[in-house]
């Protein structure tokens, strides 16, 4: 599930991810990787290539990932630990309808290759067989209609239930732009040859697909090229990632009779019966891209539309198929990974467990793997933190003292959620059997989409978690002013209870800074304490707050990456405020601990050399130049080298630990310097 404004510390696709050591974190006594500095870099002219240049040298890319890094090693790690969990549950699942049968005969599932294998394309065949019937458009939408209603994504309709923006206590359906299987809508118009070739592995990628599923090889060119064509007309309807960060413009409410007036081709009252939800307004965040849905509707031929639709629910089943549809789709997404060879099937079976069914293996996951005296420690970090961003509000130089109020007041009615859920959801209309893998999947997509509609018009359970216990990331969510993390990064290298202050706070701290000040970025800062969004400032501070967040704009697009292609300072700046706001909240909060305040010297370092190191090695990252090209034109994070240097350059207090003057190449003058929160 997707949500508007939704901010996370990373977005990697290996978010799946815990503890570097299992549970040894007890014998433990190194926390920081003396080896991996570059004494040949000084620290006043990189300091990411200083404190991680020898470990960037050093490290090469295992083959099926595009990149690696901490997140990355966390992630791998937690993977052999999740593993374990479910082949000990496949083994012994217990009683029909525990979670242990549930967990251990849906990953047993997935990892009958052979039964998998003998399958081929048939789990595919009504559903393909009921768009070949097709006549019209109108019926094309109705198929659609009721394959929504079984749990199938997207297509050319996507829907979330999420907050009413504007009424936050109460759950409303939103409707996004969709439609396109590329990114986002450059890659259709772009020439340099990188998007060439993206274009080209799609179209490769719809012929190998039909072809699969018994077309023959001209008739499987012909669909492919209608495809990229047809999408190419949607495209121009889309909005950009950086028009997609405005929540008023993406806010956009309407009553579903007025709805069907503006889309007369799309029958929204039969898509509302076929999903039995009766409703009578949603938000429909990009309407643009209805109202060209409903003119295209009629206007391509029917048999382009088909084509599409057939093309989107093969590739969206494709995991669930043969080794052949595996193949096919590794070789079309390794375009934007840049991985050399395919992860292992274990690894995939893993990640698919923990996204359909997160909360039955969180259950089993924090009994092994989360202490609850790290509960304990982290519920004391978030709290310094908190006390650090009052302080810093209460002396802002720049903001009104009725604005400083409503900040202050947003601030102190945060809901911080750590580790796991006081309470589980129940996945008690779910069947597994351990014979069935594609009908496992379908089962649970039917249960999630079923716990979604029933939301719809219901006060918000504030309790409910976005993000699975054995996460590795954090978020911040608007619209119920919450921070949460999960127990997966509350794990060395983010976090270790037996590590000195300087390294907890440089990393875990730094997270929770970053997740404090999305709150009042530039998109946090539009909701009031209690999710809505509403305008708390007054005129004046809006401007100076605007007139800052330029400044970081301006900094940002000026940082290159691949020699030539430069960071999107619109794009990541709710990511750079969060970065350079979480450091110095984080700095703070460590300057009130006896280590903060001492001169004591470890590794040979001071505490505050101590932890700006900490802090830039927890965000080491070698990354394969597609998987870059991807992240640049979509990502709302700034590469990992600016999101270290950039947060230090705007901050006093590593120039000083560091002695950087005038003419270093990570000086800034005072008044170029980032300075809001």
């Amino acid at each position: 599930m997707r949500l508007l404004a939704f901010s996370a510390i990373a977005m990697l696709a290996i978010l799946n991810a815990c503890n570097n050591k299992g549970t040894d974190t007890a014998g433990r006594t190194v926390f920081f990787d003396t080896a991996g500095i570059d004494n040949s870099v000084k620290t006043a002219d990189n300091f990411f290539d200083y404190a991680n240049g020898k470990w960037m040298r050093n490290t090469e890319i295992p083959a099926d990932q595009s990149g690696w890094g901490s997140f990355y090693t966390l992630s791998d790690e937690n993977q052999k630990n999740i593993r374990s969990i479910l082949e000990a549950a496949a083994a012994n699942p217990g009683a029909k309808g525990s979670l242990e049968q549930k967990l251990g005969d849906y990953y047993a599932s997935g990892m009958d290759t052979l039964a998998i294998e003998k399958l081929g394309a048939t789990p595919l065949q009504p559903m393909l067989a009921k768009i070949d019937a097709v006549k019209d458009y109108k019926a094309l939408m109705t198929l659609l209609a009721e394959s929504n209603a079984e749990g199938e994504g997207g297509d050319l309709i996507d829907m979330y239930v999420g907050n009413d923006e504007m009424n936050s206590s109460i759950n409303i359906a939103v409707f996004s732009q969709a439609g396109l299987t590329l990114p986002e809508k450059s890659y259709y118009t772009k020439t340099d040859s990188a998007t060439v070739a993206v274009r080209t592995a799609m179209l490769a990628y719809a012929k190998k697909l039909f072809e699969l599923t018994g077309t023959d090889a001209a008739a499987a060119e012909k669909m492919a090229s209608s495809i990229v064509a047809l999408e190419t007309e949607i495209a121009k309807s889309h909005r950009t990632p950086v028009e997609l960060r405005d929540p008023i413009k993406n806010y956009n409410k309407i009553a579903v009779a007025d709805l069907e007036k503006k889309t007369p081709n799309i029958n929204w009252q039969e898509y509302f019966s076929k999903i039995n939800v009766k409703v009578d307004s949603v938000n429909v965040s990009q309407p643009d891209y209805y109202i060209a849905l409903s003119k295209l509707l009629p206007m391509q031929p029917v048999e382009a539309w088909k084509a599409k639709v057939k093309f989107d629910y093969i590739a969206g089943n494709a995991g669930l198929l043969s080794p052949d549809f595996v193949k096919a789709a590794f070789e079309y997404n390794k375009v934007f990974s840049g991985r050399k060879v395919d992860r292992e099937r274990w690894k995939k079976m893993v990640g698919r467990v923990n996204n359909d069914a997160g909360e039955l293996l969180g259950q089993l996951y924090v009994k092994k793997y989360f202490p609850e005296n790290a509960k304990k420690r982290m519920d004391e970090l978030v709290n310094n933190l908190q006390k650090a961003f009052e302080v810093r509000i209460k002396n802002l130089d720049w903001m009104s003292d009725s604005t400083k109020q409503m900040a202050l007041k947003k601030l102190s009615t945060f809901l911080k959620k750590i580790g796991y859920p006081d309470k589980w959801k129940s996945y008690d209309d779910v069947s597994i059997d351990r014979n069935n893998f594609f009908g496992n999947a379908k089962s649970f997509a039917r249960h999630n989409l079923q716990e979604q509609l029933a939301k719809i018009g219901k006060p918000v359970d504030r309790t409910e978690w976005l993000m699975s216990p054995p996460t590795v990331n954090a978020y911040y969510n608007p619209v119920n002013n919450e921070i949460v993390f999960p127990a997966g990064i509350l794990q060395f290298p983010f976090f270790d209870a037996n590590a000195d202050d300087a390294i907890n706070y440089g990393a875990i701290g730094m997270v929770i800074g970053h997740e404090i000040t999305h709150g009042f970025d530039d998109q946090g800062s539009q909701y009031d304490e209690l999710g809505n969004l509403k305008n708390w400032w007054t005129k004046e501070d809006g401007e100076k707050f605007k007139a800052k967040t330029g400044v970081v704009v301006k900094q940002y697009n000026a940082f290159t990456v691949l020699d030539s292609l430069h960071v999107n300072g619109e794009l990541t700046l709710g990511e750079n405020l969060a970065d350079i706001g979480g450091l110095a909240i984080a700095y703070d909060a460590f300057k009130l601990t006896k280590q903060g305040q001492g001169t004591e010297k470890i590794d040979g370092f001071t505490p505050d050399q101590r932890f700006f190191l900490g802090f830039a090695q927890v965000w080491r990252l070698k990354q394969r130049e597609e998987s870059i090209r991807l992240l640049i034109a979509t990502d709302p994070h700034s590469p990992e080298i600016h999101r270290v240097n950039g947060p230090l350059m705007n901050f006093e207090p590593f120039y000083a630990a560091f002695g950087i003057k005038e003419g270093d190449k990570m000086y800034l003058k005072p008044e170029e310097r980032a300075k809001i929160w």
